[in-house]
């Protein structure tokens, strides 16, 4: 009888069956190592992954994901939705493409800020920014670094000079701060002003405060065209000196005479990387950038803001040497106006006119040469005029797309195909960078594995910020996740129609919490601030 007992407790332990909240069945599994998949499922509990494999289980709801990849969610390195999250949280263009964790801080971030008056009582740090923002609630989590262009401003303002002592350790002590807060890093731009106006030297000083939190730098650098090699030299510096990672934002050469320069570059981030740097480079999957035309002016005249750029822009003499200036290739940035499309002015009738074209044609059009009508534009429009510059080699980008420690990023912000989110014309890679590098460069053009595409969006970025329990598909990490189409995602966004969202993307996971449900998203908000080394040091 004890026999026959025993017998019986045996055979129920058999048949019984472990209880999840979730199961994805029977998808592809890419867990982000850059592996080979596996066919199996996984199981979600709360917000994190409770099981992995042919799971004999049952869940109260189950998803059958037959004929579909699953891969940890998407990390966009380089993410400008810290505003476009504020007043849309459903981070529409990139959740749709699979991000689940967005990026901020190139050269600016969201703090340290001043307070606009009395009233603004919003945020003033970076800590009080994340608050903000996951009490707003949003779909996607955020991160960011804290950008040494915000730092200096905070400052020194729009001055062209270099900071006092007693100055320079007050932006080391808001960098200090925004590290305990949960910053990754210091991020900067330095193509840019004001952020150009700071000296090597600043910069390590204030990455000597990153590295005490075991942070990262990661850096536009000072020049992606005629002086790119030594910008690539100032970056090694700084990451030795200051003991700290260093990456490259959206590593490309720009401008056709310094395409050659390729095999150098790639060289010399090599013996680098063989010196015991640790330097690492992001992408988006273009052939052409986007920023304003007050990119092509020597940052001298846009010392003091933008008003006083249009002051000096006005003034007959100023205006003749900034002239000569770009006669004779300063800044050597400058393009040719056939490769700049103008995309947005704040004026309607400056948009009907020239929205959509050519700097070289609207220069016939206004009668002028294409500086002179630049400069015009600038004084008229009083913005920096959004544009697009077609200045990239698509050889080159394949080639620094197949280098193993290149990420990918949109340099875009999140937002809606709809109203009023989609009024202003945009760069194609805010709706399609991610989904472009799985359709174009894997699917078509076979630049990398698609297990290797998924390492470079997930596991590669979250071991470089040093993000624990992300990037990769493993029992106990969050349950970041997303399901597509291998054989249909594809980014239907173009130069000319930017809003148009990818496609091939069915369902996406934030934390355990479904945001996109076969293609639709379902309204949740379910992210969270993804904080660096220093914060996690301190709690």
């Amino acid at each position: 009888m004890r026999g026959l007992l025993l017998g019986f407790i045996v055979l129920v332990g058999c048949t019984s069956k472990e209880h999840y909240p979730l199961i994805l069945r029977n998808g592809l599994i890419y867990d982000g190592s850059g592996n080979v998949p596996f066919k199996g499922d996984v199981a979600i509990r709360g917000d994190s992954i409770a099981a992995i494999g042919e799971l004999n289980a049952v869940g109260e709801k189950e998803i059958d994901i037959q004929g579909l990849a699953i891969a940890p969610g998407f990390i966009n390195m380089l993410s400008w939705a810290d505003g476009s999250l504020l007043k849309d949280g459903r981070s529409m263009s990139d959740i749709k493409q699979g991000v689940t964790l967005e990026v901020f801080g190139e050269g600016w971030s969201p703090g340290p800020r001043r307070k606009k008056n009395e009233q603004d009582t919003l945020w003033s740090t970076l800590g009080e920014y994340f608050s903000l923002l996951e009490q707003k609630g949003v779909s996607t989590n955020f991160a960011s670094f804290v950008g040494a262009t915000t730092v200096r401003n905070y400052i020194l303002g729009y001055d062209n000079r270099a900071p006092e002592p007693h100055e320079l350790e007050q932006m080391k002590q808001l960098v200090d701060e925004a590290m305990r807060e949960g910053a990754m890093g210091l991020g900067s731009s330095l193509i840019y002003a004001p952020a150009d106006y700071a000296s090597t030297e600043e910069l390590i000083e204030l990455c000597k405060v990153v590295s005490k939190y075991n942070g990262m730098y990661i850096t536009h650098m000072r020049s992606e065209s005629d002086k790119i090699l030594p910008a690539l030299n100032e970056v090694f510096r700084i990451a030795q000196e200051a003991n700290v990672p260093a990456e490259i934002y959206h590593l490309k050469i720009n401008n056709t005479w310094n395409w050659n320069k390729i095999d150098t570059v790639i060289f010399k981030i090599d013996s680098a990387q063989k010196a015991d740097l640790k330097i690492t480079a992001d992408m988006y999957t273009y052939n052409a950038s986007g920023t304003s035309l007050t990119a092509r002016l020597p940052t001298w005249v846009q010392e003091g803001g933008a008003g006083a750029m249009r002051k000096r822009l006005k003034n007959k003499v100023t205006r003749a040497r900034v002239l000569r200036e770009l006669k004779l290739g300063i800044p050597t940035r400058n393009s040719d106006p056939k490769d700049v499309m103008l995309l947005d002015f704040r004026i309607d009738s400056l948009n009907e006119l020239y929205r959509g074209k050519r700097l070289s044609e609207v220069a016939t059009l206004h009668g002028k040469d294409a500086d002179e009508t630049m400069l015009d534009l600038i004084v008229a429009d009083k913005s920096g005029i959004a544009a697009i510059f077609f200045l990239i080699s698509e050889e080159n980008v394949k080639r620094m797309l197949a280098l193993p420690y290149v990420s990918i990023c949109s340099d875009a912000a999140s937002i809606a195909d709809e109203e009023p989110y989609n009024t202003d014309a945009t760069h194609p890679r805010g709706y399609g960078s991610f989904a472009r590098l799985l359709s174009k460069y894997v699917r078509d053009e076979k630049v990398m594995t698609l297990q290797e595409a998924i390492r470079r969006m997930t596991s590669l970025p979250a071991s470089n910020l040093k993000i624990e329990k992300r990037g990769s598909i493993a029992v106990g990490n969050f349950a970041d996740l997303v399901i597509f189409n291998p054989d249909t995602i594809t980014d239907k966004a173009t130069f000319e129609d930017a809003h148009q969202y990818a496609e091939g993307v069915v369902h996406v996971f934030v934390s355990g919490v479904q945001v996109l449900n076969n293609g639709n998203h379902t309204g949740a908000m379910p992210g969270r601030c993804v904080r660096g080394p220093g914060w996690r040091s301190l709690n």
